[in-house]
């Protein structure tokens, strides 16, 4: 870019990765800006006992203003703050607010000011927008000067131009190489098979299926379930349950097992092209990754030789009984060279500054 943009971002939570899936996205996209010159302010709620159990303190590649979360008046102060900035940002899933955020910072358009909304659970906002005529952010999508994905390919892009949208980019998942790498191995960790993800309604099938039914069939092998959300669940009596992992532990975690297993949720698996952010981290760390099947994982990585693919539970413990330390190392060590080459956030940030130089371009 030819000068540093004033970027405000309202989404979740950049210092908390408390029932808060797109932390690592969010931290890689916003520290990859800083480090091209760009400033940005990051406004999150003070919801969800995420303050009481931050991850990081606040960084010194962003500034954090936590907001209250009492009412409306407080994320309309909120929006005030940003007003002025060369682009403001509306993530998806905030948490509280939201209908009112989408709304409200619309208003903030200028000149000199671009709004966009980032949609970094686009699969799922879109079914939600699809199967309800009346829902509240149909109306603003057209309205957005650009509307950016976490993830979704084509599908995602077709559905909302079809819902008007000016621009839609996918901005996808990537590696922050000074965030996730390999780390010694944590005995805490040590399993054949280890997947870290919070209970979803629209994921628990999926885990079901090719996590806790793997484990069912093969007594043999020792699981390990890392996430919020699964204390009641009965689990087979070789899972072991940790409960919530700080991001401070990831590498760890992902360093320590055999094998690390990804799950899509539904509407991600359904639409494709939507790798989570589990994928770059086990992938950047060197973990030997297993992931359930999803059209458009070999844009980011190599079924078979930079990752492994299973369509079931049984395929699962084939991949366990089959791969040793040796290939499973090597499969990792591939996986990680491939994301340093084509996948990190630096990549994605060009991504980022070269559409906003062609709209800057045709404003001008």
């Amino acid at each position: 870019m030819h000068s540093p943009l004033r970027i405000a971002f309202f989404g979740s939570s950049l210092v908390s990765s408390y029932w808060n899936g797109a932390a690592t996205y969010y931290r890689g996209i916003v520290r990859a800006l800083h480090q091209r010159g760009h400033h940005v302010t990051f406004f999150e709620p003070d919801a969800f006992e995420r303050q009481q159990h931050r991850d990081i303190e606040d960084p010194d590649w962003a500034k954090v203003v936590v907001y209250p979360a009492h009412g409306e008046a407080d994320a309309a102060s909120a929006l005030e703050q940003a007003r002025g900035a060369d682009l403001i940002v509306k993530a998806s899933g905030v948490g509280v607010f939201d209908e009112f955020l989408e709304r409200e910072v619309l208003a903030l358009r200028s000149p000199t000011t671009w709004i966009a909304f980032w949609d970094v659970d686009a699969p799922a906002t879109l079914e939600r927008m699809l199967a309800d005529p009346n829902d509240a952010l149909r109306a603003h999508v057209p309205r957005y000067d650009l509307v950016l994905t976490y993830g979704g390919g084509q599908r995602v892009i077709d559905a909302y131009r079809g819902l008007g949208a000016r621009e839609c980019v996918p901005i996808y998942n990537a590696l922050d190489p000074e965030t996730h790498h390999p780390v010694a191995v944590d005995h805490r960790f040590a399993a054949d098979l280890g997947f870290l993800g919070n209970r979803l309604p629209d994921r628990e099938a999926r885990v079901r299926r090719f996590f806790f039914d793997a484990a069912s069939k093969a007594p043999e092998f020792d699981y390990l379930l890392g996430g919020s959300g699964w204390d009641d669940v009965e689990l087979p009596s070789n899972v072991t349950r940790l409960g919530h992992v700080s991001t401070r532990d990831h590498n760890a975690f992902n360093c320590s097992a055999h094998m690390v297993l990804n799950i899509n949720r539904d509407s991600m698996a359904r639409f494709g092209f939507s790798p989570p952010t589990r994928v770059f981290e086990a992938a950047g760390a060197g973990a030997c990754l297993v992931t359930d099947a999803w059209d458009g994982i070999e844009m980011f990585l190599e079924p078979g030789r930079e990752v492994l693919i299973a369509d079931s539970a049984e395929q699962v413990n084939q991949h366990l009984r089959a791969i040793g330390p040796v290939l499973a190392r090597q499969i990792g060590e591939r996986a990680r060279s491939r994301m340093l080459r084509e996948h990190t956030y630096a990549h994605r940030v060009a991504q980022l500054e070269s559409l906003l130089e062609a709209r800057l371009r045709a404003a001008a």
